[in-house]
């Protein structure tokens, strides 16, 4: 048996969820489910993304279809995030380059009166 999977049915139990829930998540491909004989499992890698989609199904009474959108949308800014700091870094390189030609080029201009 793997050290990574977990119980549909007793995760639902322990949670109070409703097992209808993580069959409508999967089939919008926001969590895998694993079928082993008759009994299905979760990762527990997806047990934080889990959390969140329960709090937000059930505590803010999000449907599926939006929970589907706000994952997309926080994909999305994760991935800007990440593209911006890359770019912040190129930038910092850049600048550090210039700053050190200007420098150079002021060590190599004669000075005159």
């Amino acid at each position: 048996m793997r050290n990574d999977l977990i119980i549909i049915s007793e995760y639902c139990y322990k949670c109070k969820i409703d097992p209808s829930f993580l069959l409508m998540l999967e089939e919008n491909g926001l969590i895998d489910i694993y079928i082993d004989n008759t009994e299905k499992y979760l990762l527990t890698s997806q047990l934080a993304d889990l959390g969140k989609y329960i709090r937000l199904y059930y505590d803010l009474s999000i449907n599926i279809p939006g929970i589907d959108a706000i994952h997309h949308l926080l994909a999305k800014i994760n991935s800007m995030q990440d593209e911006i700091h890359l770019l912040k870094s190129k930038l910092s390189i850049y600048r550090n380059t210039q700053i050190e030609e200007i420098e150079e080029m002021k060590e190599l201009r004669p000075i005159t009166k």
